[in-house]
């Protein structure tokens, strides 16, 4: 009855439209407030505004290039994080950090971050449950026998 009568949801279906993508290579405005030249931690630090209307977000990695050419840093050397985008989109705001010398990033940036950035390499972790069974080995022992809690259990203990 209805086979030869074709229905508006089959016609919508069988012609493909394109999907908006997000154009990478849509301009963005940077823009910084809250400049301080931190002596102390050698490092500048600000907040940056981005707008960025075309596109969904940018990356970090292309914002502390743009950064770092604004103000005439190494790439290495530019720190950004905390970026929430702003509810409709076309906006984020984060902070930002450009340290004077790899030394001093070392020094004063937080562990988690210096990996980030590359600069140092996570440390390899044990499984959950080994560690869970070193610690309670460790909690039957005194003084410095704990240190021998990190040895793997006898088998035929």
């Amino acid at each position: 009855m209805f086979g030869s009568i074709p229905l508006a949801s089959q016609e919508r279906s069988s012609t493909p439209q394109p999907t908006p993508k997000a154009d990478s290579a849509a301009p963005i405005t940077i823009r910084t407030r809250k400049f301080i030249t931190n002596r102390l931690l050698a490092r500048r630090q600000f907040v940056v505004d981005v707008l960025h209307p075309s596109r969904a977000n940018v990356s970090k990695a292309e914002l502390s290039e743009q950064l770092a050419k604004i103000y005439k840093a190494e790439k290495e050397r530019v720190i950004t994080f905390g970026f929430r985008t702003h509810f409709g989109g076309g906006r984020s705001t984060g902070f930002a950090l450009i340290y004077d010398d790899e030394a001093s990033q070392r020094k004063f940036e937080p562990k988690y971050r210096l990996i980030r950035a590359g600069l140092t390499k996570a440390p390899t972790k044990t499984n959950r449950k080994l560690r869970k069974e070193r610690k309670n080995r460790a909690k039957k022992l005194r003084g410095t026998k704990k240190s021998k809690a990190n040895e793997p259990p006898k088998k035929g203990k």
